[in-house]
């Protein structure tokens, strides 16, 4: 027993599934790494692991029943993150080739850019809440010691499966800079996921 987690392999192994389902946190991770580099790939990595960890914190805390009881509330924050990510990629359906790119290439963007779209899904805190009890040890079970020890595990693999994600999408970028038509096919593509990530967060009950 690890610290009142019931299977400690098991848990990691599945967050290393999670990690790697297509979602709006890699696209974010790609996205950014494509106009900043691995420097803010890693930034857009960081946002995503604050983010992650203010919604599984309040996961613990049971915010998550609070908004299960206030569905007004839960559906205002969710039309909020689904509105931002169809925002995102309206624009980048419209970036024309050699334009700007549609978020400033500074690090701190990234970092801001990734930590509201991880933090604007509210699904992430119900997602965490019937998560965590599956890999707790109800009799073991050490209180905060225990989820925070799985809250580092989260943070740690997610750092290290963002810096492998920057290095490896700043290869394809070097090949991709040099072909503008090819970068805006990119951006449509990229543009029409992150607005099907919106509807789907906003449809789905």
């Amino acid at each position: 027993m690890f610290f009142g987690i019931s299977d400690y392999p098991a848990y990691v192994a599945a967050l290393l599934l999670f990690l790697l389902l297509p979602g709006p946190g890699n696209l974010a991770i790609v996205s950014s790494t494509a106009q900043g580099g691995v420097r803010g790939g890693v930034a857009a990595t960081l946002g995503i692991i604050v983010g992650d960890q203010i919604l599984l914190w309040c996961a613990v805390a049971g915010v998550a029943a609070l908004l299960q009881s206030y569905p007004g509330v839960f559906a205002g924050v969710q039309w909020l993150g689904a509105t931002y990510l169809a925002w995102l990629g309206w624009h980048l359906l419209r970036a024309k080739p050699g334009a700007a790119p549609v978020l400033t290439i500074r690090p701190h963007h990234f970092f801001k850019q990734a930590f509201f779209i991880t933090l604007l899904n509210p699904k992430a805190i119900v997602f965490y809440m019937a998560f965590f009890p599956l890999f707790v040890d109800p009799v073991r079970h050490q209180g905060l010691l225990t989820f925070g020890v799985m809250a580092l595990t989260i943070a740690v693999l997610g750092f290290f499966y963002g810096l492998v994600a920057s290095m490896l999408t700043q290869r394809l970028a070097q090949r991709l800079r040099a072909s503008p038509r090819m970068t805006q096919w990119l951006n449509r593509v990229a543009g029409v996921f992150l607005i099907g990530f919106g509807l789907r967060l906003a449809l789905t009950p």
